[in-house]
């Protein structure tokens, strides 16, 4: 069981490393190359809440009302959830003594999610299969995934020099 301080932490190292991610996203958009637009993952959750699981072009579905923001929403608390992922796998020693090997071993393997559940779910098939181009897909995504888990490890690296 996780202490407030703990949770409050998590929660810290969660929303820094999403940052991280998002800056990288940045960087990526400047360099022309695509990425996920996260208003179609909220479009994605609130034809989730009406039983419609799967799409085949998400963009081509009915838009829903403030899905950009639930989308980003949703994007953020993912964040967070994965640094819980982490702090359940190492323990809260590892809050306290951030190890970078740690954090990019469990950002990386959070790539499962995309390629298993949102990909699919979106239109893009597993891991990518229905997109263009599959392969160099694939590899942005586990790239994205382990700038996250550098992201959890610089996050809590500054906390420990501010605390």
């Amino acid at each position: 069981m996780l202490s407030m301080n703990e949770w409050l932490h998590v929660i810290l190292v969660g929303v820094g490393a999403t940052i991280v991610m998002d800056i990288w996203g940045l960087i990526q958009k400047a360099m022309g190359v695509p990425t996920l637009n996260y208003a179609m993952v909220g479009r994605w959750a609130g034809h989730l809440l009406r039983g419609q699981i799967a799409h085949s072009n998400i963009g081509k579905a009915a838009p829903i009302a403030g899905e950009s923001p639930l989308g980003w929403a949703i994007h953020y608390a993912v964040g967070i959830a994965f640094t819980f992922l982490l702090v359940a796998v190492y323990g809260t020693a590892w809050l306290q003594d951030p190890r970078w090997l740690p954090a990019v071993i469990v950002g990386t393997a959070t790539v499962v999610m995309p390629f298993f559940v949102l990909q699919p779910a979106l239109g893009a098939g597993v891991a990518a299969s229905r997109t263009p181009t599959p392969c160099a897909n694939r590899w942005r995504s586990v790239l994205t995934h382990a700038i996250f888990g550098l992201g959890m490890y610089l996050a809590a690296w500054l906390i420990k020099q501010i605390a």
